[in-house]
């Protein structure tokens, strides 16, 4: 840190490294922050940095309403001064941190008239009471996209789980497993939480539950700690949104069936397999995503085997008898947890997408043995990666039909489409911490 700026400036600065490297270079947050915020040696400085942009992507939109209201023009959107005071506000309007410290910290950033824009502009819209509106609002094209796709009530829905971290999902892989843990919570005392684990146990007066929407679920408070709880060390579970889980859960119980996981890591529905008897193998183009994935495997004790490939550039030697295909593609259904994606996912990228699921799907499909079963998914909120590739593939692949979900296959509140398939949509689950969205379909080759 420079001797004449104050304590805090560094996490700034590379918070607008950070910013940039989203909103310029197209990275994703996570992936960006090694390279942001490589000058910061301490772990809280680092999350700081984090959380400020994490925090701004998600009030993008009404931070630069203000910022516009109180210039006599607009500022590029790639300027410095846009981003610095991104950064600022979010810090005084939406963080608690106090004005005086979230302009300081970040004057030191700019240089110049702009330096003096930043302070003005900052100094006009804290003097004035400035305020971000309740529910974020979502990027102008994103808005379009969805109104057109999904209609004012998802959008609106978004809005509200824009602004609400989601909850903590547990899978567990057998019930047994579950039984366990409830059985531990109700040994605990009820009337507060855990201090160690922070899990808030069953209570009256409106206060959190866990509480289970599907058999070998439990829907836990977002801050609850991970490792304090019971049960992980041994094994007995896994983090997994509840979205994420229902594609493998459509593929039923595996005893005697071979299985192949496409794009699997880091795991959660290679696990899921397993732990229903199959025989899994486990596909994915990174290996070091495949490590975790292992790491995974070796916490729950369960088996599968991993192959670090191109799925476009490998083929198994023998056909299996089921499919999971849960293709990369532009992640917008995971919005609330990485608001990012809202700002990376342009149409230009979302067509590359799914020209590339629909090629993914041609090819893998010819693994499966005649009778075995198909699942396509993708943490998506576009029809152009989910509905749409399917009808494309259903029209070229005429030995492949819908086999469809029924209601009593998924979590209550989650309803199939008269096709067959279902579409998680942003207000789905909401009065229960929503889920993320998603779309799936199973299909059974004749």
């Amino acid at each position: 840190m420079n001797a004449k700026e104050p304590q805090g400036t560094a996490s700034r600065r590379a918070a607008l490294r950070l910013m940039d490297a989203v909103l310029r270079k197209g990275l994703p947050l996570e992936a960006a922050l090694d390279t942001a915020a490589r000058d910061l040696k301490r772990p809280d400085d680092r999350a700081f940095a984090h959380a400020m942009v994490a925090e701004a992507l998600r009030r993008l939109t009404d931070l630069d309403a203000l910022i516009d209201s109180a210039t006599k023009k607009p500022l590029p959107d790639d300027s410095k001064a846009r981003a610095a005071l991104r950064i600022a506000l979010v810090q005084a309007l939406a963080m608690d941190t106090p004005h005086h410290a979230a302009i300081s910290t970040v004057l030191p950033l700019v240089d110049g008239g702009p330096r003096r824009l930043v302070h003005g502009v900052f100094s006009t819209l804290t003097k004035k009471g400035a305020a971000l509106p309740e529910l974020p609002s979502l990027p102008g094209n994103v808005r379009h996209r969805w109104q057109q796709a999904w209609g004012g009530l998802v959008v609106e829905a978004a809005s509200r789980a824009l602004a609400t971290p989601p909850p903590l999902d547990l899978i567990f892989k057998d019930d047994a497993a579950l039984d366990r843990l409830q059985c531990s919570c109700e040994s605990r005392n009820p009337a507060a939480p855990n201090d160690e684990t922070g899990l808030l146990l069953p209570q009256e007066h409106g206060e959190a539950h866990p509480l289970s929407l599907m058999p070998r679920h439990l829907r836990l408070p977002r801050d609850t700690h991970v490792p304090g709880l019971p049960g992980y060390v041994e094994g007995d579970w896994w983090v997994q949104d509840i979205s994420a889980s229902m594609p493998a859960r459509l593929l039923g119980e595996g005893k005697g069936k071979t299985a192949l996981d496409l794009c699997a890591a880091p795991g959660g529905k290679t696990m899921q397999l397993a732990a229903a008897g199959y025989d899994v193998t486990a596909v994915d183009a990174s290996e070091k995503r495949l490590e975790r994935l292992a790491e995974n495997l070796a916490r729950t004790k369960l088996n599968a085997k991993t192959i670090a490939v191109d799925v476009m550039k490998w083929e198994p030697k023998e056909k299996v008898d089921a499919i999971l295909l849960d293709a990369p593609c532009s992640a917008t259904g995971i919005f609330r947890r990485h608001p990012d994606v809202l700002y990376r996912a342009r149409p230009r990228i979302i067509a590359a997408l799914a020209e590339g699921q629909k090629a993914m799907l041609d090819r893998t499909a010819g693994w499966l043995e005649p009778g075995g079963t198909l699942v396509y998914s993708v943490c998506s909120l576009e029809p152009e990666e989910g509905e749409q590739v399917v009808e494309a593939f259903l029209a070229d692949h005429l030995d492949f039909q819908i086999l469809p979900i029924r209601s009593g296959e998924i979590a209550e509140g989650m309803t199939p489409s008269s096709e067959g398939y279902l579409r998680i949509l942003p207000g789905i689950l909401a009065d229960h911490g929503g889920a993320d969205g998603f779309f799936m379909v199973r299909m059974r080759r004749s």
